[in-house]
C-alpha cells in the first residue's frame, strides 16, 4: 500500500528511499510500520507533519481498542454470558503461533540464530521475568556482533555522524523519569505509563514481539487482567486494520477497570502514549542520519541476535498463551483450523475475527 499509494500516486518518495527507510525502523524498537509512515511525514514537512501524520496513522485503531475493552468490562460486570467471544481466545492462540513460525523462518537463518532464538525462548519460559527481555536482546546482539566478520569495504569506511540531540535527550529524560517515578510513587497509572514505555524502547522486530512483554508484565507478573482478558483482546486487534501495537490500548484500558469507565480511558491512554512516543521520539532522533546509520556494520550484526532473540519470546509467548487456554476439543480444532486457514490460505484476519464472533452468537443460542 506505500508503494502503491505514496510512492508510485503521490510521489512523496522513491522505492528505494522507503525500502531504505524501512531499513532503518528495523532497526529501531517500536513499531516499524508507524516509524516509516511517520518518517515519510517528517520528510514531507519536518515534525509537525511527522506527529499529525502519526496521529492520524495509529488514532483509529487506538480509539476503537479503547472501546472495545471498556464493552468487554461493562458484558463482565453485568454477568452476561460471554458466549459471543467464546471462539476469539482460541483464534488469537492460531495467531500467535503462526506469528512465531512466520519470524522465525523470516530471521532465523543460520545455526547461530537458531541457538540464540532456543536459548531466549526456554530461559524466558523458565524464569518468567518481564525484565529479563531486555538483557535477552541485548546479548543477541552482542553475541551476533562478535559472529558476524566485517567485509574489507566496512572496516576501511569512515563514518560522519553527528547527531541533534534534542530527540534523543527528551527519548532517555522520559525513561529515567518514568522509571524514578514508578519507584516512587506506587501509583497505578504511574506504573503502567512506565511499563509501555520501557516496552516501547526495547521492542525490537513488530508488534507480535510485544505479546509476551505485556502478557508476563501485566498477566503473570503484576496480574493486573487475565489471560482470557489479554487473549480476547489480542484476538480483537488483530481483527482491526491500523499497527499492532494498538493492543497496548485495549491492555491499558484493561488495567484500569477497576477504576471505572474514566479510569479505562485513562488507562488506554496511558498505554498508547506509552508504547509509541519512545519509537516516535527515535525516528525524530535518527531520521536525518539514516543514510549513516545504515551503513554501520555493527548495527548490522546486532540485528540478526536482535531479532532471533525476539523470535524466540515470541515463541515463548505463543506456549505460554496456549497453556493458558482451557483444553477442549472445541478450543483445539479452533486454534488448529485458525493456524491452517492463515499458512494455506489468502482469508484476511478481519475476516476471520467476524467468523468467529458470528459463531460465537449462533453457538450461544443453542448453548
Amino acid at each position: 500500500m506505500m508503494l502503491d499509494r505514496l510512492v508510485e500516486k503521490r510521489k512523496y518518495l522513491t522505492e528505494k528511499e522507503l525500502l531504505e527507510l524501512m531499513a532503518l525502523c528495523q532497526i529501531l524498537p517500536g513499531p516499524t510500520s508507524t516509524q516509516t509512515i511517520t518518517a515519510i511525514g517528517f520528510k514531507r514537512g519536518g515534525s509537525l507533519v511527522a506527529f499529525i501524520t502519526l496521529l492520524i496513522w495509529a488514532l483509529p485503531a487506538v480509539t476503537i481498542m479503547i472501546a472495545l475493552a471498556i464493552l468487554y468490562t461493562h458484558l463482565q460486570e453485568r454477568a452476561m454470558p460471554n458466549n459471543a467471544l467464546i471462539f476469539i481466545q482460541p483464534i488469537a492462540i492460531g495467531f500467535v503461533v503462526y506469528a512465531s513460525i512466520k519470524i522465525a523462518l523470516k530471521v532465523l537463518d543460520r545455526p547461530g540464530t537458531w541457538a540464540i532464538a532456543i536459548v531466549s525462548m526456554v530461559v524466558s519460559l523458565t524464569v518468567g521475568s518481564p525484565y529479563l527481555f531486555p538483557i535477552l536482546l541485548i546479548l543477541g546482539g552482542v553475541i551476533t556482533n562478535f559472529m558476524t566478520q566485517e567485509t574489507a569495504e566496512e572496516k576501511s569506511r569512515k563514518y560522519t555522524f553527528r547527531p541533534k540531540v534534542r530527540f534523543i535527550s527528551a527519548f532517555v529524560i522520559v525513561f529515567l523519569i518514568s522509571a524514578a517515578l514508578a519507584i516512587i510513587f506506587p501509583y497505578k497509572p504511574v506504573q503502567l505509563f512506565e511499563n509501555f514505555y520501557r516496552f516501547g524502547s526495547l521492542v525490537f522486530g513488530g508488534g507480535q514481539v510485544l505479546v509476551p512483554f505485556m502478557l508476563e508484565q501485566f498477566v503473570n507478573y503484576n496480574a493486573y487482567l487475565t489471560s482470557e482478558e489479554f487473549l480476547t483482546g489480542y484476538g480483537f486487534n488483530q481483527g482491526l486494520p491500523g499497527p499492532v501495537f494498538s493492543f497496548a490500548a485495549f491492555v491499558g484500558a484493561m488495567c484500569m477497570q477497576d477504576y471505572g469507565t474514566g479510569g479505562q480511558l485513562l488507562g488506554g491512554m496511558i498505554g498508547a502514549v506509552g508504547i509509541f512516543l519512545p519509537g516516535t521520539l527515535l525516528i525524530f532522533f535518527l531520521y536525518p542520519l539514516w543514510s549513516y546509520l545504515k551503513a554501520f556494520p555493527a548495527v548490522r550484526k546486532s540485528l540478526l541476535g536482535i531479532n532471533a532473540a525476539a523470535a524466540g519470546l515470541v515463541g515463548a509467548a505463543a506456549v505460554q498463551l496456549s497453556m493458558a487456554l482451557e483444553v477442549t476439543v472445541i478450543n483445539v480444532i479452533v486454534a488448529v483450523a485458525t493456524f491452517l486457514i492463515l499458512q494455506f490460505t489468502k482469508v484476511s484476519a478481519p475476516i476471520l475475527i467476524l467468523i468467529g464472533i458470528l459463531a460465537g452468537v449462533i453457538y450461544s443460542f443453542f448453548l
